[in-house]
């Protein structure tokens, strides 16, 4: 049997008709069928626009059409092959112009502008069908801080001078006296340290510039420049504030105080009294010894008063009062106060506390109702830390995160 023969038996044993193809068909428009299509677009931006294309536009798909119109409506023969199609009587000559001859249409056009080239696009081969005005591969604001933040390092010649830096703050952070927190807007100050991508730097200073930036809702005010950043790894760079910013802000932490240094601050502060300072009173830090269980159950629960007074004094019959929870408490921290407003300090630290506040309602022994404001939720190290920001007028620049229970750079 020869090979003919043998195709003829395999394709006439073929049950289930997978050999059988279909002849596929080629269709190709005519040019005067890719003039009309083209022409309908037009008609289409009408009748969603109730308008014509205008050429003083930003969209580059309208200046399209309205170049594409532009040609037809110059070209008498093509206009009047497009008359059947022309729905909203685009093609009409404009008031007060005359049609050149047609002859001036056969004309060799000097293409000067870009007008000339869309104008002579009837057919639409110019159409932006691929995107290639769109430009989606342009690298966006966070990618070229991630390049400035990358490209700019270079190795650090006295990094001697910082390695013992960071051996510090990563045993603070192993031991807990320093915590990772969310890095937030406007808390990116020189001094400072952070952590990107599991690398821990030092932000040593800026050279900020404030310049005015137009945009289309306004002008605004952008603070720019060069930094000083030393990395752990023994490199350092000089890319630009803003970069930093935008890398920290999308996947960066920041390293907050040791609050063991902070109240060394304050035993030193409060170290240097003179007998010409006069006294004004006493911040103290009490915790409850109520039984009751929606008091005792909280833990690192204290209140935070100011007191004229000695504090063992205040809280002999504190079992009778209100203010304590209708219970005994524990003297747990005081602070004597020198030439300052004893009654503005405690309200500062109220409100700093203010997110922590313990709600809850107490009666004293008539069955009046009290609902105490001086019991906030916070461990004591953080309430000494905030004691010592409002001494030193730092506090502005921090907030307290009851989630976390620690001080963080606002």
């Amino acid at each position: 049997m020869d090979k003919d023969q043998v195709l003829d038996e395999i394709f006439e044993n073929d049950p289930f008709g997978l050999l059988a193809t279909k002849p596929k068909s080629y269709s190709t428009r005519t040019p005067d069928e890719r003039m009309k299509s083209s022409f309908d677009e037009i008609n289409q931006f009408y009748k969603t626009h109730g308008r014509e294309p205008l050429p003083n536009t930003s969209d580059i798909s309208e200046y399209q059409l309205y170049s594409r119109l532009k040609g037809f409506r110059e070209d008498p023969e093509k206009a009047d092959m497009l008359r059947g199609v022309d729905e909203f009587e685009l093609l009409r000559e404009p008031d007060g112009l005359v049609a050149e001859p047609k002859e001036a249409y056969f004309k060799p056009k000097k293409i000067e502008t870009f007008d000339d080239i869309f104008s002579g696009d009837q057919l639409g081969l110019l159409d932006d069908d691929l995107g290639l005005f769109e430009f989606k591969h342009t690298p966006k604001d966070y990618d070229r801080a991630q390049a400035d933040f990358v490209a700019q390092r270079r190795p650090c010649k006295n990094f001697d001078q910082y390695e013992e830096l960071f051996s510090a703050i990563q045993r603070d952070l192993s031991q807990g006296k320093r915590r990772l927190v969310p890095f937030k807007q406007d808390n990116l100050r020189a001094g400072d340290f952070y952590v990107n991508n599991g690398v821990l730097l030092y932000l040593e200073n800026v050279n900020l510039d404030e310049g005015v930036q137009e945009f289309k809702s306004g002008s605004r005010q952008r603070k720019d420049g060069r930094t000083r950043t030393i990395f752990e790894n023994g490199t350092e760079s000089n890319m630009l504030y803003r970069s930093l910013y935008k890398v920290l802000l999308m996947n960066g932490k920041a390293v907050t105080q040791n609050f063991e240094k902070v109240n060394e601050g304050f035993a030193e502060t409060f170290g240097q009294i003179s007998e010409e300072d006069e006294e004004a009173g006493y911040i103290y830090v009490l915790k409850s010894l109520s039984q009751d269980e929606q008091v005792k159950s909280v833990r690192n629960l204290f209140k935070i008063g100011y007191s004229k007074t000695n504090i063992e004094d205040r809280i002999k019959n504190a079992e009778r009062a209100p203010t304590y929870l209708m219970a005994g408490v524990e003297y747990v921290a005081g602070w004597k106060c020198y030439n300052m407003n004893p009654q503005k300090f405690e309200q500062l630290i109220h409100s700093f506390f203010g997110s922590s506040c313990l709600n809850v309602d107490v009666f004293d022994d008539k069955g009046k109702r009290y609902t105490p404001r001086e019991w906030f939720i916070a461990p004591l190290a953080v309430i000494e830390q905030a004691v010592e920001l409002i001494i030193n007028g730092h506090i502005v620049n921090y907030r307290y995160d009851a989630g976390n229970e620690w001080i963080v750079p606002r």
